[in-house]
């Protein structure tokens, strides 16, 4: 941490449950050179990576379906969310992760993968840096069902879709995940399926 205009006074942890929760005390200088103290909490719950797996020749992407609590509780009515594969890189580089993500939840054994981009999620609250990559899938490279792991209960479903209706589903709210939508938009932008 490099910036000459924050000093961090103290870090508590507020809870170390699922992930942990810290509240941050630091002193911020203004571009008027006066300071104030801000208090803010951080939830770090370590990086991940994304990845849109998609089919030139069908016209389909491989997406997922599961249920998320935080959106059930803030308005999705069954709380089940259609998204692009992830999950946290466990201490792995992010392709490997990725690659180990996208085996477990779609059931498909990915060769190559490529980065696109990353970006920060909520970084008002959340310390994340989510890693986007893309990736061709053949059906050969379907090795099992999938459905995420056993462990960590996530209970996915699998879901083939054309790239034309995941497209739709974001305007007709279907797709509501941000970094679905944004990689989806990314294929699009980018013609990848052309």
């Amino acid at each position: 941490m490099s910036n000459e205009n924050i000093k961090i006074i103290s870090k508590e942890i507020l809870s170390d449950n699922w992930y942990t929760l810290n509240k941050i005390t630091f002193e911020y200088r203004k571009k008027d050179g006066s300071s104030e103290i801000q208090n803010r909490e951080a939830y770090d719950r370590g990086n991940g990576a994304t990845i849109l797996l998609y089919n030139k020749e069908r016209q389909t992407v491989i997406l997922t379906r599961q249920f998320r609590l935080p959106t059930y509780i803030n308005g999705n009515d069954d709380g089940m969310l259609i998204e692009t594969c992830a999950g946290l890189l466990d201490k792995d580089n992010p392709e490997t992760a990725i690659k180990r993500e996208t085996e477990e939840e779609t059931g498909y054994q990915i060769r190559e993968v490529k980065k696109v981009f990353e970006a920060y999620m909520s970084p008002g609250s959340v310390t994340e840096i989510l890693y986007f990559f893309v990736a061709e899938y053949t059906k050969d490279m379907k090795v099992s069902a999938g459905g995420g792991h056993h462990d960590e209960q996530e209970n996915i479903e699998v879901l083939e879709t054309s790239f034309n209706e995941a497209l739709n589903m974001i305007s007709t709210g279907e797709i509501k995940d941000g970094k679905t939508i944004m990689l989806l938009q990314y294929a699009q932008i980018n013609h990848l399926l052309d």
